[in-house]
């Protein structure tokens, strides 16, 4: 994935790509058109574009997916978290 973020949730969108998941890579704000294309083919062909592809691979499997959203996964606990924060009154 290729991310050039701009408001709101892209930049949090982008940095879980780029850095948590590490399946994308960020453009900067005045990029050109040479540098896109060296970005291209990095993700393309290169090194970093074979190792994203390995990582990505890893989500497409549907195992994955359900471990992480049945009890106990991680996506299950953290919107309990989520949840959780949400409920709770304000001391204000």
């Amino acid at each position: 994935m290729i991310c050039w973020p701009f408001i709101g949730e892209q930049l949090t969108n982008c940095h879980y790509a780029c850095v948590e998941w590490g399946v994308g890579m960020e453009i900067g704000n005045n990029i050109k058109r040479e540098e896109i294309e060296v970005l291209v083919k990095e993700f393309m062909g290169g090194e970093r574009g074979k190792e994203m592809k390995k990582k990505a691979a890893k989500w497409k499997w549907k195992a994955s997916a359900e471990i992480a959203t049945t009890k106990g996964g991680s996506s299950y606990t953290n919107l309990e978290l989520l949840i959780h924060q949400l409920i709770q009154p304000r001391d204000n």
